[in-house]
C-alpha cells in the first residue's frame, strides 16, 4: 500500500470516529496532531528504555503505527504530500555529509 492509500484509509478512520466534526473533542488540528505525534513518539522510546531492544516487539509495532498515523494526518492536514517531501529530504541528504561536518567541529562521534 502507497502512502496516498494508506493516507484514504487513515481518514475514513477518522471520519468514522467523528473526529473531524467541529464540536469533537478530538479536533483535528496541526497544533493537535502536532502534539499527539510528540506523545506517541515518546512512547515509542519507552519501550528502549533501560534496555538496547524491545521487550514487547508487538506493542513497539503499534507505537509506531500510531506515529505513522499522526504523521499522515498532520502532513494531510497541513497540505503536505508527505512522499514528495520525503523524496525532497532524501534528495537533500545524499548531498550532506555528517561525518565530514562533525570533524570539522572536532567531534569524532558518528551519526546517520
Amino acid at each position: 500500500m502507497e502512502i496516498k492509500e494508506l493516507t484514504e484509509v487513515m481518514h475514513r478512520f477518522v471520519e468514522a470516529k467523528g473526529w473531524y466534526n467541529p464540536e469533537s473533542l478530538r479536533p483535528q488540528t496541526p497544533r493537535n496532531i502536532a502534539i499527539s505525534l510528540n506523545i506517541e513518539s515518546a512512547e515509542v522510546l519507552e519501550h528502549f528504555q533501560w534496555t538496547e531492544a524491545p521487550l514487547d516487539r508487538d506493542a513497539l509495532a503499534g507505537e509506531l503505527a500510531d506515529v505513522t498515523l499522526y504523521l499522515l494526518q498532520l502532513a494531510s492536514v497541513t497540505g503536505i504530500d508527505l512522499e514528495q517531501a520525503v523524496l525532497d529530504k532524501l534528495k537533500v541528504n545524499y548531498g550532506r555529509t555528517w561525518d565530514e561536518d562533525r570533524k570539522s567541529q572536532g567531534k569524532e562521534e558518528r551519526e546517520p
